[in-house]
């Protein structure tokens, strides 16, 4: 019973403007969390947040990047868990840019929720890959303005 969330969003920007959205630690601090990612082919990276009991995660969620295709394609490991090395979230997240219309269309793809006690953390994910993407178009029309 695999799932997996797939959104597909337009901005009306140039590839190279959102893709420094979702490689620029910094940029990715303001949009989705606290992180030292780095666009670096099998580059380990974490996303810090404050921790879930609700959903047994301590909020540490451990990255790799697993393919890079500047402009076009980024691809990372997304694990997690409640702690001590334990793992229990195991998946992968997608972006595919593509130009269209003037601007860039970006699918996100996360894959890997298999397991039951995942259907919570899928449900929250679902909506906050929404609301947090959002934010980057927010971003980028704040620094253009």
């Amino acid at each position: 019973m695999a799932k997996s969330i797939h959104h597909t969003f337009f901005f009306a920007h140039s590839p190279e403007v959102v893709w420094e959205y979702l490689t620029n630690a910094e940029l990715i601090g303001q949009w989705l969390m606290k992180n030292n990612f780095q666009p670096i082919l099998g580059y380990d990276f974490t996303f810090n947040a404050k921790p879930i009991p609700s959903m047994d995660l301590d909020g540490i969620f451990y990255c790799k990047v697993l393919e890079i295709v500047p402009f076009k394609k980024l691809c990372y490991s997304w694990k997690g868990g409640p702690g001590e090395g334990k793992i229990t979230l195991n998946t992968i997240v997608t972006w595919k840019l593509e130009e269209k219309d003037g601007g860039v269309q970006l699918d996100l793809k996360q894959s890997g929720f298999g397991q039951l006690e995942h259907v919570t953390v899928f449900a929250a994910m679902t909506g906050g890959w929404l609301k947090n993407v959002q934010k980057i178009n927010d971003l980028i029309n704040a620094a253009k303005s």
